[in-house]
């Protein structure tokens, strides 16, 4: 199958699609799933092939030991970024929002300060709050058609309560992919501070031509004492419900401590899972990812050039990530009348800006990562549903 060729996830237990309804009001039958950050096409050939062997042999009993797993993260973190990893470094959760939970209960108690830059990833704020611990919220600023980090701004707002960061990159809603010297003055931040750094990088491999996306640890490897690196194929292949993620961490002490919690816990990874994911760092998957790019590049560019010729309407530059970020703020409507259009009139369900914190009031975030003629659709709605602006 192909990028484009349509499949309908309806009635498969789908997130994105099965529960847009009840979430948002936008009915299933005729509706557009444009929220949840997984993808509508399946995900690489030589990931379906590890499944169908795991299928025809058949036994699923206790497994022990991945080093083919490991090795694999690996090849793929020098090959696909150029970032030298030790296998010992790699450590497996259940998916990503496992491993930043894990990561707060590890590293902070109840009541201490957790530091988010926002608009940001709306589960951060969730964890957060979900463990107890409190949201120290630093917002970004624009700049240009971007944003950046106002470390000034952010020293200002911290209590001296605050025990862990919570930093996202490739940043997600924005697509904005951090330069080294960003990177590294986000490090020198957290050693000031004396904050665990923990890096969401889970969009890293979905970086468009023109941006480089350079890993925290290879940007600042000098940040290792207190620096926690998550990556997952989750994004990049489309296999998030099988919940498996890396907790990459260089340091023997943070790692140890880590590694203890697993252990408390009975943790070990999905086989099935572990097998799909070594399945998926090899070349064949590589250049699958880079089809995937060509076609996500595409979606993207008839996107914006329909938003940007909607007045008031403006979507924010990708440069990584397959997750738009729009900006109805110039429209002069309420954030009710906006939406009202966009989920009553043209029946799309997005992601609600609001969720993301401090400046994603008035945004909404639309996920491109499907079919093109759903895209082209979604313009088409869009275009009727705000076509009386001027």
């Amino acid at each position: 199958m192909t990028f484009n060729d349509l499949i309908d996830r309806r009635g498969t237990h789908s997130s994105k699609w099965d529960k847009m309804e009840a979430l948002f009001g936008v009915p299933a039958k005729d509706g557009l799933a444009m929220w949840t950050a997984d993808s509508d096409y399946p995900t690489a050939p030589c990931v379906i092939e590890a499944v169908r062997k795991a299928a025809e042999h058949g036994v699923f009993g206790y497994s022990w030991e991945y080093p083919e797993y490991r090795q694999a993260v690996q090849w793929w973190m020098r090959n696909r970024h150029g970032w030298e990893i030790d296998q010992d470094w790699v450590l497996t959760a259940q998916g990503l929002g496992n491993a930043i939970a894990l990561c707060l209960d590890v590293w902070s108690e109840p009541g201490d300060g957790v530091v988010i830059f926002s608009p940001v990833y709306h589960e951060f704020a969730h964890k957060v709050n979900k463990a107890g611990r409190k949201v120290v919220e630093c917002p970004l600023v624009r700049d240009g058609d971007s944003y950046a980090v106002d470390l000034d701004d952010a020293q200002s707002r911290l209590d001296g309560s605050e025990k862990l960061l919570l930093w996202c990159s490739p940043q997600n809603p924005s697509g904005r992919v951090w330069t080294p010297d960003e990177l590294r003055a986000v490090a020198a931040f957290a050693e000031r501070n004396n904050l665990i750094l923990v890096s969401d990088e889970i969009h890293h491999d979905l970086v468009y031509p023109g941006s480089r996306f350079v890993p925290m640890d290879a940007a600042a490897p000098e940040a290792r004492a207190w620096t926690v690196t998550l990556t997952a194929p989750s994004k990049t292949f489309n296999i998030a419900g099988q919940r498996t993620g890396n907790m990459i961490i260089p340091d023997p002490a943070l790692r140890a401590a880590m590694r203890h919690r697993l252990n408390t816990l009975d943790y070990a990874p999905s086989a099935l899972g572990v097998s799909m994911i070594t399945a998926a760092y090899t070349p064949e998957g590589a250049a699958w990812v880079d089809e995937q790019i060509a076609h996500l590049d595409g979606n993207r560019r008839l996107f914006d050039q329909t938003i940007d010729a909607i007045p008031g309407l403006w979507s924010m530059p990708l440069q990584a990530t397959y997750l738009a970020w729009v900006d109805f703020s110039g429209t002069g409507m309420t954030r009710d009348e906006f939406i009202r259009r966009l989920r009553g009139d043209a029946k799309i369900a997005t992601s609600p800006g609001a969720g993301f914190g401090t400046g994603g009031e008035l945004f909404e975030r639309f996920n491109l990562a499907t079919q093109r003629s759903r895209v082209e659709d979604a313009c088409e709605r869009l275009k009727r549903a705000f076509g009386d602006l001027q």
